[in-house]
């Protein structure tokens, strides 16, 4: 299980925000869960290496290091190209982490850009090639890759195509409660072979009046649909 911290919600707050992520970072991962960062980074490649150095790994300075978050993935936005993934995807496999790139989102205004077709494919299936291509560098003994895509739950026809063309990738899925997505609908992401995915609920349960009820339903949904 993982928790997936909203960077902006903390960021807001200036330096005391970023104390209190490092503090909620922390917590969870004494508490045995993994964390991922979500600030959807993406930047020019020298931009790029400095987001990968706060989230995942160190700043040298002639005083001595400086620890990032230390967190054990993050999400970046793949929209200026591989050149710009690259120092992300470098950090990553130094720090033993994993990125999560944007792919498909649950917002409803994806489709007026990651839907449009082009001469050969829409953009979100360029951006799954574009995935799968780095997905070799994070690879895991069990198959799967740490070079992940972030696919919405709200347009769940995108699913098995997606699958098929990142097999190796995790899915990080958002959308699941209050945007409309249903667990029920995400089968084709746990589809034959390594395939894996974090369904990721924030409303859902942080509003619900039973959080720790309402997480639990959600885990059975999940494993109910991922085994069957």
């Amino acid at each position: 299980m993982a928790v997936k911290p909203q960077l902006a919600c903390f960021e807001r707050l200036g330096a005391p925000g970023w104390a209190a992520l490092t503090e909620v970072c922390a917590a969870a991962q004494e508490a045995g869960l993994l964390v991922v960062a979500d600030g959807k980074r993406g930047d020019v490649p020298v931009t790029a290496a400095a987001y990968a150095q706060a989230l995942v790994g160190e700043t040298p300075t002639p005083w001595g290091p400086v620890a990032g978050l230390g967190a054990d993935a993050f999400t970046a936005n793949p929209l200026l190209g591989t050149d710009a993934l690259e120092p992300l995807v470098a950090a990553a496999h130094a720090a033993g982490a994993g990125v999560f790139a944007l792919v498909r989102t649950s917002n409803p205004g994806a489709a007026d850009i990651q839907d449009q077709p082009s001469p050969e494919l829409p953009l979100h299936e360029r951006l799954a090639a574009l995935v799968d291509g780095l997905s070799e560098r994070l690879l895991g003994e069990a198959g799967l890759s740490g070079m992940g895509a972030v696919v919405g739950a709200t347009e769940p026809e995108h699913i098995g195509r997606l699958r098929s063309l990142m097999p190796r990738s995790i899915f990080l899925i958002p959308g699941v409660g209050a945007q409309g997505g249903r667990p029920e609908m995400l089968g084709a992401a746990f589809s034959p072979g390594p395939a894996s995915a974090l369904v990721a609920v924030s409303r859902g349960i942080a509003a619900a009046d039973d959080p720790v009820a309402a997480a639990e339903s959600l885990r059975a949904a999940v494993w109910d649909i991922s085994t069957a």
